[in-house]
């Protein structure tokens, strides 16, 4: 006898961005039938036509108020500086009862540019799925891109809890692991263990590249695991991790100024040859790529 389908947890799901996170969304909700209709906007006819194209979309719009009517949730997935203009423009046709939720980076923007634009009785609840590949569109995305992965939501002081009930109901469906956190705390967690990595890779990256051109093609023909590593986080989407950098600045700042200190007591310790610090810092750091590994968050990154 057939598994007997759970009913959707939403009826209607509107998403605002059809890339990477926007598409996986999109095909496990399909798959797994978490939703009954999904609504997408994207900027333009293209995106569009190619998630009718992928069986992603039931409806499509390039007006963001359309997209969004009827609907019992939208997911902004866009870059962080384009939500203001999303909100101003979705605002008038959300339905009361609605959520409005989305997956970027840093969540205490999230709350300043959204939260003042929520109509009465709509309910914002932030959300962060931490997963991603190196790359975009609609066709790079897959159901599976979820699944033991965390999704941490940031709801403001005072959101229904019904609501927050029924996001982390749908997030769990498409396979994370769900915490709840404040903003502040989330942006101080991720400048340290997703937004300066980023910035180390593009540093490291981009150094290489302003290498002697003799000595750059070496660079790249010899590259062992370490350098190829930072170069697929370093082709990430360059407009969303500009506007993480820039909407999570203080605390991005503060890690990098904690690293730099770092960098220099390990720069010493090399050019005076002081082998028991490095062995030393280099078992501690062992024992923290064993916890990462045991915590099962070694596949993929964001």
């Amino acid at each position: 006898m057939a598994k007997k389908q759970s009913p959707p947890i939403f009826e209607r799901l509107a998403l605002i961005g059809i890339g990477l996170i926007g598409s996986s969304i999109a095909r496990v909700a399909k798959r797994d039938n978490l939703v009954g209709h999904i609504s997408v906007s994207a900027r333009t006819q293209k995106s569009l036509d190619k998630a009718m194209e992928l069986g992603i979309a039931d409806s499509v719009s390039l007006d963001q108020k359309a997209a969004v009517k009827d609907a019992d949730m939208v997911i902004i997935c866009a870059p962080i500086s384009a939500y203001r203009e999303i909100i101003e423009a979705i605002a008038p046709g959300l339905k009361p009862g609605a959520i409005v939720s989305d997956v970027g980076s840093v969540k205490q923007a999230v709350v300043r540019d959204l939260g003042s634009h929520i109509p009465e009785g709509v309910h914002l609840i932030p959300a962060h799925p931490v997963a991603g590949t190196e790359h975009s569109g609609p066709e790079a995305g897959f159901p599976e891109l979820f699944a033991d992965r965390w999704c941490i939501l940031t709801p403001p002081l005072g959101t229904d809890e019904k609501s927050i009930d029924a996001v982390e109901a749908f997030w769990k469906a498409a396979g994370s692991d769900v915490e709840i956190m404040d903003p502040g705390h989330h942006d101080q967690v991720m400048a340290m263990t997703s937004h300066l990595p980023h910035l180390i890779a593009y540093t490291i990256v981009g150094t290489a590249t302003d290498l002697e051109k003799t000595l750059r093609n070496e660079v790249i023909k010899f590259s062992a695991g370490g350098f190829r590593d930072f170069t697929r986080i370093a082709a990430s989407d360059p407009t969303m991790w500009r506007d993480v950098f820039l909407n999570n600045r203080d605390a991005v700042l503060e890690m990098l100024q904690r690293f730099s200190e770092d960098i220099t007591a390990l720069q010493r310790a090399i050019r005076w040859g002081e082998g028991d610090t490095l062995f030393e810092l280099f078992s501690r750091t062992r024992d923290v790529r064993r916890g990462v590994i045991e915590a099962k968050q070694e596949k993929m990154y964001d």
